[in-house]
């Protein structure tokens, strides 16, 4: 089977074997025994353009369910389906993250956020298939190790996503907003607040602007989202890169900066590239196919914007999808 199709970036070699799981107990067995790969929604993920030995689990469990606070939901289930469903019935937390694409099972392995909120923020549990002790687990937010754009589960075939339950609050409205875009969206000021589905909606339209929601009309969406995190940088390191670049205090007293600050100032601006990879005419942190690219093209755009953000500020930049088959 090609996986380019099963990927948003539309690239990809064959698979030697696709199990598809659509309960637990399959998702279970199907890893059991260590698969090559992985794959719900293939929203955050770059294949290499060889053909990949081994087995491909395709992750297509379903379900949402509500038990007192907390909205319980099944690692496939498509996550804007999940804000959707929260919105609609009122419950608050995760409108911010609208619009992104992708399973529910991968949004605490990369710990997904967007407009000021990650989902470790509502995230009540994480029930997970151990497979060294060869048992399902339900881990607390503590055990998960959130950290920025990171997990426990991140680079670690130890465990596989069954499900995710989120602690959403009974409100009309928002808590309040801290990001400013957004803010301005909505003709609110930071820290307001606003209906979750004008919130929603706002979200929507940003993303759309970007080329950040998959639309098969939008060639700007054939992305991995984000290829790169942004940069979290001492002090002094922050302080250092001329031009005065936004920053953004972390609790443990560093700075994180922006990448498309550094990226668009290092030369590489929206639109960029000749070939049929390049940057996204409207978000210049998203790397496109724009038709029959391969993997290896997209790696060297990608390695070139890094290397050339290294010679301007002398700061590294890391990809925020998985990379499979591959190395950076």
């Amino acid at each position: 089977m090609r996986l380019a199709a099963l990927t948003s970036l539309r690239l990809g070699g064959s698979a030697e074997r696709v199990v598809t799981a659509e309960t637990d107990d399959e998702l279970v067995a199907a890893v059991r025994d260590r698969p090559t790969l992985l794959l719900a929604g293939g929203s955050n993920v770059v294949l290499a353009d060889e053909d990949l030995p081994g087995t491909v689990v395709l992750v297509r469990t379903r379900g949402i369910a509500r038990s007192e606070d907390v909205l319980e939901c099944a690692a496939g289930e498509p996550w804007d389906d999940v804000v959707a469903h929260a919105v609609e019935h009122g419950l608050a937390g995760i409108e911010c993250l609208s619009g992104i694409p992708g399973s529910t099972g991968a949004t605490p392995i990369q710990n997904v956020g967007a407009y000021g909120q990650d989902v470790s923020q509502t995230i009540a549990w994480v029930r997970a298939y151990d497979r060294e002790a060869d048992a399902v687990r339900t881990m607390s937010p503590a055990e998960c190790a959130f950290e920025y754009r990171h997990s426990v589960f991140k680079y670690h075939d130890r465990w596989t996503v069954l499900g995710v339950g989120f602690r959403l609050r009974e409100a009309e409205h928002s808590g309040p907003l801290t990001y400013a875009e957004l803010c301005r969206t909505l003709d609110i000021p930071v820290g307001g607040s606003a209906p979750l589905a004008q919130v929603r909606a706002a979200v929507l339209g940003l993303r759309r602007g970007k080329g950040m929601v998959i639309d098969p009309g939008d060639p700007d969406s054939v992305s991995a989202g984000s290829f790169f995190t942004n940069p979290i940088l001492s002090h002094e390191a922050w302080a250092a890169i001329p031009g005065d670049p936004p920053g953004w205090p972390e609790p443990d007293g560093r700075i994180k900066t922006s990448a498309a600050w550094l990226i668009e100032r290092s030369g590489f601006h929206k639109g960029y590239g000749d070939g049929r990879a390049g940057i996204s005419t409207k978000h210049t942190l998203a790397l496109v196919n724009r038709g029959d690219a391969t993997t290896a093209e997209l790696i060297a755009l990608a390695r070139e914007i890094a290397a050339g953000v290294r010679a301007r500020f002398g700061v590294d930049l890391h990809p925020e999808p998985v990379l499979v088959g591959h190395s950076w």
